[in-house]
């Protein structure tokens, strides 16, 4: 970027609309990418189904993956949108544009470097995290391919950082969407002739195209680069400081996906990729809700923080808190009682079979106990992030992997793919509650209020859930055309029943969404 005259400070941009609109366009982004990533799993379930081949790419995901969570992924919310906002507000912005620089910069280095050692070290890495893995030459070969998109996503994940601090969400809503079109074409097109391997060379291209698309962002907020590698700068070091822990944090998170990865390695061909598939489709409340309204509100609270307005702090993380469950515990409930229709839909055909719809569904079941708990720990982490305070969501998120492992180890024999889903779903659960509690100690906000809501939400949602149990579960199996209009009529009916009640009960929730809806509505029909 060309370096622009310097300006004095002004505040953060401020999107139209407020929280209303960044949620819009955030939630845009993540149900597009969501809903793109389940036509890429799709796609890719029916050319692969849940076979060894399969499986291979699964693992050599993940080693690419981690070192991107852990690098990239840390400077984001918790260390990097704080520090920018603060300076750029508060001193100027020709600093807050070094500090981007120099942390771009950085980290960017680290992660090559890192890919570097990850390639040579490869072939003892693989075999570590899964050991019963049986394409493991596969698994080598396409890891090492891969490692070059946790590179392209260290610069991306940057700018995804500095465009969510000056509060412009649009680009980095696209981003993802462009990423996974990418690997829909490598299924499409690249996986008849070269296998797996197409599916790589789609996710180095989707990593590229992650990059691409956010750059013309940065031009329009006159971003001041300098190549520069100043780690002695003090901001970068209040940054490095409060990365440390997110690190563990963040490295801590992924590790439960190698804890499943370990022993799904040992039940047998195909535990991996069903998993796996049962995992993205239970992300996608937490994906479209939790991580979508969190993102959207987090430098808002950033700001709140600067202008040392507590009380605003924690007025906003309890709406936000109120509105996710709102909306996260009847999807998640939902999608429990639809697990098996909802799979049929989404994967039974080609090479994905009826047993392998069979095994991801069940293992479905269990992943949805975890979805509210995760949906959770999204808004109050970034309310300790926007505190400053990286340490107590990383010691509780390696909390959570010591349970996952413990649970995984004395539940995967007997128990198989279930018990390690189920796994997952407890040691989240543990991991919010106490994540909660301390937010509350340490914030005086009022737990009361929110709990009560909660609980008149999950009333709701076992209204809905016994309702779903009389009128659909009778009908049994009969193919996917009959799935197709379980799942459907069962998402409008079960979403019905859930309005009626809360409505009937007065859920303020849902009164404000019903008079967003009039207020729009209205102004159009009065000039109809």
């Amino acid at each position: 970027m060309a370096e622009a005259a310097a300006s004095p400070p002004e505040p953060a941009p401020v999107a139209r609309g407020g929280l209303a609109l960044a949620f819009a366009i955030v939630a845009f982004g993540f149900l597009g990418s969501r809903v793109l990533g389940v036509v890429r799993t799709a796609v890719i379930a029916r050319a692969f189904g849940a076979s060894p081949e399969m499986d291979a790419y699964q693992v050599a995901f993940k080693v690419p993956d981690l070192i991107f969570q852990v690098l990239a992924g840390a400077t984001l919310g918790s260390a990097f949108i704080p520090v920018f906002a603060r300076i750029y507000r508060r001193e100027s912005p020709d600093r807050a544009w070094d500090l981007a620089s120099n942390v771009l910069n950085l980290v960017t280095a680290a992660t090559a470097a890192i890919c570097v050692v990850a390639f040579v070290f490869a072939p003892w890495l693989v075999p570590l995290t899964a050991p019963g893995l049986e394409r493991m030459g596969r698994a080598i070969f396409l890891t090492r391919l891969m490692l070059l998109s946790p590179l392209l996503f260290s610069v991306s994940g940057m700018l995804t950082g500095i465009l969510n601090a000056r509060q412009r969400f649009f680009l980095p809503a696209l981003a993802p969407m462009l990423y996974n079109v990418a690997i829909i074409v490598g299924a499409l097109f690249l996986a008849g002739p070269l296998g797996v391997t197409g599916l790589s060379l789609g996710v180095i291209a989707g990593a590229g195209l992650h990059l691409l698309v956010q750059v013309p962002g940065l031009f329009r907020e006159r971003m001041r680069y300098r190549l520069t590698f100043d780690w002695r700068n003090s901001a970068v070091r209040e940054v490095g400081r409060l990365m440390g822990p997110r690190v563990i944090g963040l490295a801590a998170a992924q590790l439960n996906f190698f804890v499943t990865i370990f022993f799904a390695s040992k039940v047998g061909g195909g535990a991996i990729a069903n998993l796996n598939y049962a995992w993205i489709v239970a992300t996608l409340p937490t994906a479209l809700f939790g991580m979508a309204l969190s993102t959207a509100v987090f430098p808002r609270l950033a700001d709140h923080v600067a202008e040392e307005d507590l009380d605003a702090l924690r007025d906003t993380v309890s709406r936000v808190l109120r509105i996710i469950m709102f909306l996260t515990i009847p999807a998640a409930i939902g999608l429990a009682m639809l697990r098996f229709p909802a799979v049929v839909v989404l994967f039974e055909r080609g090479k994905f079979t009826d047993a392998d719809a069979v095994m991801t569904a069940s293992a479905l079941g269990f992943y949805c106990l975890g979805i509210v708990p995760q949906a959770g720990i999204e808004i109050h982490s970034r309310g300790f992030y926007a505190l400053g305070d990286t340490r107590t969501p990383v010691v509780l998120a390696v909390l959570a992997v010591c349970m996952n492992l413990v649970l995984s180890a004395l539940l995967w024999k007997n128990f198989e793919h279930e018990g390690l889903a189920f796994s997952v779903s407890v040691s989240s659960w543990l991991e919010w509650t106490l994540l909660y509690a301390l937010y509350v100690r340490r914030t005086g906000a009022r737990a009361v209020e929110d709990l009560n809501a909660i609980a008149v939400f999950t009333f709701c949602g076992a209204a809905m859930a016994f309702f779903l149990a009389i009128a659909f579960l009778p009908v049994g199996h009969h193919g996917r055309q009959s799935e197709a209009i379980i799942a459907i009529a069962g998402t409008i009916a079960g979403a019905a029943v859930y309005a009626g009640l809360a409505h009937a009960l007065g859920v303020e929730e849902f009164q404000e969404a019903v008079n967003r809806f009039r207020a729009r509505v209205r102004p159009g029909a009065q000039q109809l």
